[in-house]
């Protein structure tokens, strides 16, 4: 191949890991390059997704270029050009682009790269220096979206998910899916929604926002809302995946680093949640080996990272609480070495600082194996007496296991039936009543 080309010359069996990499790695950058030259949203990803068609046909006969993230972009930027122009966009709208193009050269990152991500979030960096997967990610994410339309809009185009991929990770019609995209996009064009970075009095408070949505994503990976399965691992990795792109983008966030550490610390337990037939398996029957030691090791590095062990008078956010609770499982070789004093304490740490019934429901377990089984079913009692957790299947299933524990057989069993008919998936259904059954005559 000609050096214009930079290809490094055949080689098939290279061509789908490179474009699996050069897909996490790159599709972002082209669409946010795209969306920034364009100012429009579908020619972007049309041209992006076009592109990488092109690569798939190409790169297995002419070789995976020296540079495929500059392949991408050149070819994704001549593709939006062609849709522009068949489009009837104006000539000088289109001389314009490519005089700008020309400018910043093929590979975006030619433009000497982003601002220190430290500068951006002490308010020194210069915006148009900004890497444009930043502005992508926080546009995605804007309090202006309805949540639904955040997830979707930062699956779909941050993420490069398929419409039809997220309604089926989310359960709902690929037609509802691809509604919530195309209102987003019109919202963000008819309300003006800036595409840029919040500026830096309100980038704490807009990344809050973002990581919201990330925790979310993650969170239907880790337990789906329904259906017959417990996890959706292509989603919970995406999160990561997520969460990596915006920790790369802003380093120095505390919150950002300790969302990944917590995902990271969720998933590596994701091969032993459930058994070969996709039966759940509770935490304390886990087979801690089979636990993934490279994602528990860069959890616990990250979560060393957050600084010392939280105190009374200590500010740390509800990720970096979630992380250390994660980290004391994972610390924990076997179930009773599980430090739950410690646990209980980040539980009380989490409930002063967000008022919500899943983290009572939470503290609740934990100080029924901190400071005995009657200390937790009366926490348990007073959060049911609140009637803020009504048709929350995991209030009756945690009553019916701390009742189970203490061998009160009736009691346990009718809030396994209660628990039961609640269920929302599949697998945590036949989990109730496997122990319920496991109870006897009750």
């Amino acid at each position: 191949m000609s050096d214009e080309s930079g290809a490094a010359g055949p080689a098939s069996h290279e061509v789908g890991p490179a474009l699996r990499t050069a897909f996490e790695g790159e599709w972002a950058r082209v669409v946010a390059t795209l969306i920034r030259t364009t100012g429009d949203w579908d020619v972007a990803e049309e041209a992006a997704a076009a592109a990488f068609e092109r690569a798939a046909a190409t790169w297995p006969r002419d070789g995976v270029p020296r540079n495929p993230g500059a392949w991408l972009t050149t070819t994704a930027r001549n593709l939006a050009l062609d849709r522009l122009r068949r489009r009837g966009v104006e000539a000088a709208k289109v001389k314009e682009w490519l005089m700008d193009a020309e400018a910043t050269g093929d590979d975006p990152r030619a433009r000497g790269g982003a601002a220190d991500p430290a500068d951006v979030v002490a308010g020194r960096g210069d915006e148009p220096a900004w890497d444009d997967r930043l502005r992508l990610v926080f546009t995605c994410a804007h309090p202006a979206l309805p949540m639904e339309a955040r997830v979707a809009l930062t699956l779909r185009t941050v993420g490069g998910l398929e419409t039809p991929e997220i309604a089926r990770a989310f359960l709902v019609p690929e037609a509802t899916m691809a509604q919530r995209i195309v209102r987003a996009k019109r919202k963000i064009r008819n309300a003006g929604i800036p595409y840029r970075v919040p500026p830096p009095d309100a980038l704490p408070e807009r990344l809050g926002g973002v990581l919201a949505v990330l925790y979310l994503i993650a969170n239907e990976g880790y337990v789906a809302s329904s259906g017959d399965r417990l996890q959706r691992l292509d989603l919970a990795a995406e999160a990561i995946r997520l969460t990596r792109l915006v920790v790369g983008l802003l380093p120095e966030d505390p919150e950002a680093r300790a969302l990944l550490a917590l995902l990271l610390l969720q998933h590596a337990r994701s091969a032993t949640r459930t058994d070969a037939s996709g039966e759940l398996v509770p935490l304390e029957e886990q087979d801690r080996t089979r636990w993934d030691a490279a994602e528990v090791a860069e959890g616990l590095a990250l979560v060393g990272t957050l600084g010392r062990v939280p105190t009374s008078t200590d500010r740390s956010g509800p990720y970096a609480l979630q992380a250390r609770i994660q980290a004391e499982h994972a610390r924990a070789a076997t179930a009773a070495d599980t430090d739950w004093r410690a646990i209980a304490a980040r539980y009380d740490d989490l409930a002063a600082l967000a008022d919500s019934p899943f983290v009572d429901l939470n503290r609740a377990i934990a100080i029924g194996f901190a400071d005995g089984l009657e200390h937790g079913l009366a926490a348990l009692a007073a959060l049911e007496a609140s009637g803020r957790l009504a048709g929350y299947h995991l209030l009756p299933a945690a009553q019916a296991d701390l009742l189970r524990r203490l061998g009160r057989v009736d009691a346990s069993a009718r809030r396994y039936r209660e628990a039961i008919a609640l269920a929302p998936t599949g697998p945590e259904r036949r989990y109730l009543e496997r122990r319920l059954a496991g109870l006897g005559s009750a």
